[in-house]
């Protein structure tokens, strides 16, 4: 959940990172709980249902974001874009950015299998290496693994995000980096902490706190979080 004080261009209200809502039950809440207070009307989708992800909608896939450019991605990214806040490549300048990800001081086999030793739910990892055409490590090689969703409704992105995380700043502490400012029209706070929504999750990594640890302390800021959803839920 993001923090008061944590408001940013990539924050701005106390929602999860991964909040299961459309934008227009976002914009329900934005409006009514968070008082935007705009003339704002919502058109229903037909034919949608909450269980729903956009291959079976029958729907041809646009591309929210250059860096988003199928659904796999998407699965992922709530989780994978956290790496953003560090010097781990998150995968821009590949093919499969948010999917594949890797840093130069990284053995990608080894790294591979104490990610698979976790046994975290619905993912596996498989090792690989890669060259950024662009953004962080453009042109040098890249060990790391590209994250396979096997099981989308037991698959718990940021949990996996902050793992992965956890294995690169251990598989080398001295090289492993906390993003610098600006970042995203912020240019004090440390950008991890604003995609986080607070200094919390840093400080966890850095105590050396297990990931499922982590996640299980988030749950009730969720449990109070969908008791306001379900306010402004439309399907």
């Amino acid at each position: 959940m993001l923090a008061a004080g944590f408001e940013s261009f990539v924050g701005l209200y106390a929602t999860p990172m991964r909040h299961g809502m459309t934008i227009g039950e976002l914009g329900r809440l934005f409006n009514d709980h968070f008082g935007i207070g705009a003339d704002l009307e919502v058109v229903a989708m037909g034919g949608w249902r909450r269980e729903m992800y956009h291959e079976a909608t029958g729907l041809p896939w646009v591309l929210p974001s250059p860096n988003i450019p199928t659904v796999d991605t998407a699965v992922v990214y709530p989780g994978t874009v956290l790496l953003e806040g560090t010097n781990v490549s998150e995968g821009r300048g590949t093919t499969k950015p948010f999917e594949l990800i890797g840093a130069p001081w990284v053995v990608a086999e080894q790294f591979a299998e104490r990610m698979n030793r976790l046994e975290l739910p619905g993912a596996r990892f498989r090792p690989a290496v890669f060259e950024p055409t662009f953004h962080k490590h453009a042109g040098a090689s890249c060990g790391g693994c590209q994250i396979h969703v096997r099981d989308r409704a037991t698959f718990r992105p940021v949990e996996t995000g902050v793992a992965l995380i956890a294995g690169f700043r251990a598989a080398d502490p001295a090289r492993f980096r906390w993003r610098e400012p600006p970042y995203e029209y912020e240019h004090e706070k440390l950008p991890f902490d604003i995609l986080a929504g607070s200094s919390g999750l840093r400080e966890a990594i850095e105590q050396g706190r297990a990931a499922r640890e982590i996640g299980a302390s988030w749950q009730p800021g969720i449990v109070d979080f969908a008791r306001l959803r379900d306010r402004v839920l439309l399907y």
